[in-house]
């Protein structure tokens, strides 16, 4: 294979990771004819075919993702090398990329990265709260936490504990309409819950092995879990939300839960720390990361209170 210097392999990585090159060139702060140049000379340099050109989008040929793999492992290496030289005798540095869902991101993480920060002030947290299914490449994710039924084959998926999802409603909510007490009552309750646009909600619900699924016909859906939460909280509905969201007003019991026995899912049971495998993290990376899972296996042996556990038996004090 001819001679070839780093920069055009590096130009190859910045290419792929944007996917086409007009970001690639905003990125990078080039004209997109230059890019496409500079490309072009690589790719006749190397008599190979690096990429496929379509309308949308570029995609890497088997050569090209080989070289792409050995460029970004060079990157990333380099990068730790760096980061080694520059903290050798200072705090620890660097910069963490990491994309959270927004609820468990606002109400159980925001509270960890706080204490991260105090804990290595040198470190750069770069956070972005969603809910979307991210590509790490494309969106420059380090890390991204998801709530998942099966991990992707593409990425190291490290579980951070399951997700327990609860129906329940406002003391108001319960004195004026009651709570439903079977999968079918509960079917037909105006659910507050999570939701995706143009697209059907089925509630899954496991007791004793078996599978069931509830078709849901949500009064409120919204992305935004705080928004969930005040909406359950003003007596709008019955809320189907992940524990975590009104764990505290149900142990002070200004909500109620129903159906506890009841094993429930919408979008998956297991929260998951995701990223690209093979890929060599700076020691800011891999510290953020021990931390984030010490933090999720600690929060899992915490004893859950039994008032957050409250049952539809609550009910009869009413």
């Amino acid at each position: 294979m001819a001679h070839f210097d780093a920069a055009a392999l590096d130009l190859l990585v910045d290419i792929l990771d944007a996917g086409n090159l007009s970001e690639a060139a905003r990125r990078l702060n080039m004209t997109r004819a230059n890019v496409s140049y500079h490309l072009k000379q690589f790719e006749q340099q190397l008599g190979a075919q690096l990429v496929r050109r379509t309308t949308r989008q570029l995609q890497a040929t088997e050569v090209g993702l080989q070289l792409y793999e050995h460029g970004r492992r060079i990157r990333q290496e380099l990068a730790a090398a760096r980061e080694a030289v520059t903290t050798l005798g200072q705090t620890l540095q660097g910069r963490v990329r990491l994309s959270l869902p927004s609820g468990y991101g606002h109400m159980v993480v925001a509270p960890w990265l706080i204490d991260f920060k105090r804990a290595y002030p040198g470190i750069v947290l770069d956070v972005a709260f969603e809910n979307r299914v991210t590509d790490l490449l494309r969106d420059e994710v380090d890390i991204a936490v998801r709530v998942l039924s099966t991990p992707p084959d593409s990425l190291v998926a490290r579980d951070m504990g399951p997700v327990r999802y609860v129906a329940c409603a406002a003391r108001s909510h319960v004195e004026a309409h009651g709570l439903p007490r079977t999968l079918d009552e509960l079917g037909r309750a105006p659910i507050i819950t999570s939701g995706v646009v143009g697209r059907q909600l089925r509630l899954a619900a496991y007791l004793e092995g078996e599978r069931h699924e509830v078709p849901l016909s949500p009064t409120l859906t919204s992305e935004n879990f705080l928004f969930l939460r005040e909406a359950i909280v003003a007596g709008l509905g019955v809320g189907l939300v992940p524990d975590y969201v009104v764990s505290d007003l149900v142990a002070q019991g200004e909500v109620l839960t129903t159906l506890d026995d009841w094993k429930l899912s919408i979008f998956g049971m297991r929260m998951m720390m995701l990223y690209m495998p093979n890929r060599h993290h700076t020691r800011a990376a891999s510290t953020f990361i021990d931390y984030v899972l010490e933090r999720a296996r600690a929060q899992r042996q915490t004893p859950r209170s039994q008032a957050a556990m409250s049952s539809i038996s609550s009910m009869q004090t009413l």
